[in-house]
């Protein structure tokens, strides 16, 4: 397995970071400060050296230094599947004829997206945000899962920006009054392979994520869970072929003209796909579950993602978890250590309290956030 590691990263302009850069050669590394130092900025600015819109879902020019002329640069040096290189991404300043994008460069020189990042490392994170995933809505959940697919597949992605794209340019059409048939077909007929693709991907996921939950369930000191996804479309596939499956859906979509044409939205489809997750240890749903429960229980189920990113791709992910020893009892934060270490992944951890992070041991290292800066602490 080939662990993803970064070894110096540079921030330019990136939220409260005008210019700032750290080296660290630790498998652990605690960014350490006050609330609103700058810790969770510094880890999200890592997260966007992978596809899609970073920890926070940020647009663009949300990042941007407020200070700055609304460009940002992210670089870092890592060491991943294809050995050493240097990852970029950011934009340029924005110009009032042009519509803002983003750049991704490998060794300085340009890719087409950022999902070329992912043949040099992979990622998985772990944020405060997410503690409400069990009670809140199926988007957020399925949002989620789809963060878990995309850390395996970094095509992932790419196939649901063209599905919504598809499902727009069909719910568009439908909103004519006299709507051609022909063209209808055309656009259901393009929705149908796509969401087949997407489908197809998240079920598999899903039962390979299962197999690692069972495996790791007497191992692991977190709460294990049960998954399933909550879709028709995904659950056909795992007996029924893609092309059987992409018929029924198209005829599904022909017959819900008329009703999608009301609602102004397509009505069926794996837009709307849930995800399903049961408290094992105690055999009930996750949004039952007390909250220190739900709590433990993400940890596990993102461990357990971790170790099937490294077995199905060879490559360790880098994990991200924001504020997440704060809520821990000492013997939960240390068997989570323990955890990571086995694992081999770098991570990079945020608090506010250094004692949270005395145990990391030889292999850790921690650094000061204050204020947009970032310094080692000796």
């Amino acid at each position: 397995m080939t662990p993803s590691r970064i070894h110096r990263l540079t921030l330019t302009h990136f939220r409260n970071y005008r210019a700032a850069g750290l080296e660290t050669a630790a498998d652990l590394v605690a960014l350490v400060g006050p609330n609103g130092a700058g810790k969770t900025n510094c880890i999200e600015a890592i997260s966007f050296l992978s596809p899609g819109r970073g920890l926070r879902r940020a647009t663009l020019e949300d990042v941007a230094d407020n200070q700055g002329d609304g460009s940002w640069a992210v670089s870092a040096q890592v060491e991943g599947a294809l050995g050493l290189a240097t990852l970029g991404t950011g934009i340029d300043a924005p110009r009032p004829d042009n519509a803002v994008s983003r750049r991704c460069r490998i060794d300085r020189e340009p890719v087409g997206s950022a999902a070329a990042f992912g043949d040099h490392i992979r990622m998985v994170w772990l944020t405060p945000a997410m503690d409400g995933l069990f009670m809140g809505a199926a988007s957020e959940r399925r949002r989620f899962f789809d963060r878990l697919v995309l850390a395996i597949d970094s095509e992932h992605s790419s196939r649901i920006n063209a599905l919504e794209r598809s499902l727009r340019s069909r719910n568009r059409l439908l909103e004519t009054r006299n709507y051609d048939d022909h063209w209808c077909d055309a656009i259901e007929r393009e929705t149908a392979e796509l969401a087949v693709a997407v489908a197809a991907t998240r079920g598999q996921t899903a039962a390979r994520l299962t197999g690692m939950l069972n495996a790791r369930a007497q191992a692991s000191a977190f709460p294990s869970a049960q998954i399933a996804l909550d879709g028709w479309m995904e659950n056909a596939l795992l007996s029924e072929t893609a092309t059987s499956v992409e018929d029924r859906y198209r005829q599904i979509l022909r017959d819900n003209r008329p009703r999608d044409a009301i609602a102004g939205r397509t009505t069926d489809g794996p837009h709307l796909t849930d995800l399903q997750v049961i408290y094992a240890p105690k055999s009930m749903p996750a949004r039952d579950a007390s909250t220190g429960e739900q709590k433990a229980l993400l940890i596990g189920l993102v461990l357990a993602h971790a170790s099937l990113v490294a077995e199905m791709t060879g490559i360790v992910p880098l994990l991200l978890l924001d504020e997440v020893v704060a809520h821990l009892d000492p013997s939960r934060r240390a068997a989570l250590f323990d955890e990571l270490k086995k694992l081999g992944a770098q991570v990079w951890l945020t608090g506010a309290d250094p004692a949270a992070f005395a145990e990391i041991g030889a292999g850790g290292e921690v650094f000061d956030v204050e204020s947009g800066r970032v310094s080692a602490r000796t």
